[in-house]
């Protein structure tokens, strides 16, 4: 009895040992590819690891983080993979509403109403289709990582946000089911696929973080009529045009050149594993979200709240949705297609502690676009609209007024740090 006691004594812990070193390698790959790794906060060390369950539980069902949401509709990818989206509409009143044709539409409501019969009689049978802007994510997140944005400009401006492939509530790509590899290329016709469904009609402006950006680099060189007849504006933040590969991540050279050589082949071996490597995860979760608050936030005093939520959104990226998605990013070389932006009103942000795709890689873009408002954010990293979200928010406002897509008097500013619910 005690010979098989001590042999499934060492079995579990040769298991645990395996699970853990599973999880190590998970996480710490699995956030770098993702935008958000590297090094242990001090504190996390120091305090027991049931507070700090319970703290992340707390932290959860505190944090309003995400909870906005707006009329679903899904579109269709050239592959058949379903792409989930939301509308935030605006009513004819000004307030914030649901897409035209649902049971509570501004449709009926502006027949019915004052505002609907002046907008007829100011513009013949059918009004203008509005301008709608449409916000895309970054890597590993989600469309609710531009929750502050959302909320600031809720009623204000008509809205789209969107999950990208196998992220979020989006279907998991149909085509990398069956084998194909996903490119940036592939992004830019989903986006033109949502487009196509969210808003077949009226002036876009772009915003993308990050994958997003690159999404927007890559619908542009796909499609350029439709930048020229319909893009009235867009906004990359944190992103590149490409050169990825060299990016140290804050590392010395030597260990990135190593693990850059290591890497493709570890994830690939990672995505075969999801499920010890998920295990694994979750068994290092306090490595992780150091890891994560590393490489996402670039100051000291980023609420808790918040950096739980940067979390919550990495945490639900499956692993092998990391491992097929980070090739791409090698791969990226999007410089020839930035300046069909060229002659419209663009503004670059990035944080100026960005360890993911730096500053410098911002600078890069504007100088394809002379014209550009180039915005550097002191003490910010790379998940800036969520670490400052104040000014994220006031300089794509400033654009948005520049185009007329809100009015000059509008009080965007006040809503974007209170994460009010809809009618709050």
């Amino acid at each position: 009895m005690s010979e098989i006691s001590a042999g499934d004594a060492v079995a579990d812990a040769a298991t645990a040992v395996g699970w853990r070193r599973a999880g190590i390698a998970g996480a710490a790959i699995g956030v770098i590819a993702a935008g958000a790794a590297a090094g242990v906060a001090v504190e996390r060390l120091t305090v027991g690891r049931g507070m700090r369950r319970k703290a992340r539980l707390a932290l959860d069902a505190s944090g309003p983080y995400g909870s906005l949401r707006g009329l679903p509709g899904r579109a269709a990818a050239d592959d058949g993979t379903e792409l989930y989206y939301e509308i935030d509409e605006v009513e004819p009143d000004g307030g914030p509403g649901t897409a035209a044709g649902a049971e509570s539409g501004s449709s009926a409501s502006a027949t019915a109403s004052g505002a609907g019969t002046r907008r007829r009689r100011l513009f013949g049978r059918k009004a203008p289709a509005p301008v709608t802007v449409v916000f895309s994510h970054g890597y590993c997140l989600s469309q609710d990582s531009w929750h502050f944005q959302r909320a600031a400009l809720r009623g204000l401006v008509r809205t789209v946000h969107w999950d990208q492939r196998s992220h979020g509530r989006s279907e998991r790509g149909r085509a990398q089911a069956d084998g194909v590899t996903v490119g940036i290329d592939q992004l830019g016709r989903d986006l033109k696929a949502v487009i196509d469904a969210a808003a077949p009609e009226g002036r876009l402006v772009l915003v993308g973080h990050s994958m997003g950006g690159m999404t927007m680099m890559a619908l542009a060189e796909q499609y350029p009529q439709l930048i020229r007849e319909r893009v009235a504006a867009v906004a990359f933040v944190g992103t590149s045009s490409g050169k990825l590969g060299e990016v140290t991540f804050g590392l010395p050279i030597a260990g990135v050149n190593a693990v850059r050589r290591v890497l493709p082949g570890v994830l690939r071996a990672l995505g075969s594993q999801a499920e010890l490597v998920e295990r694994g995860r979750r068994a290092t979760a306090d490595l992780f979200a150091g890891l994560i608050k590393r490489y996402s936030f670039g100051s000291r005093d980023v609420d808790p709240a918040v950096e739980r939520f940067a979390e919550r959104l990495i945490e639900s990226t499956p692993i092998d949705v990391v491992a097929e998605f980070y090739p791409a990013f090698t791969e990226h070389d999007k410089s020839s297609a930035v300046p069909a932006f060229r002659d419209l009103p663009v503004l670059i942000l990035a944080g100026d502690k960005d360890l993911v795709t730096p500053s410098s890689h911002s600078e890069a873009i504007a100088d394809h676009l002379p014209d550009a408002e180039l915005v550097i954010v002191p003490d910010a990293g790379h998940l800036v609209m969520l670490e400052h979200p104040e000014t994220v928010t006031d300089r794509l406002a400033d654009l948005l007024v520049r185009i007329g897509a809100v009015p000059a008097t509008a009080n965007v500013g006040g809503h974007g740090s209170t994460a009010q619910q809809p009618g709050g």
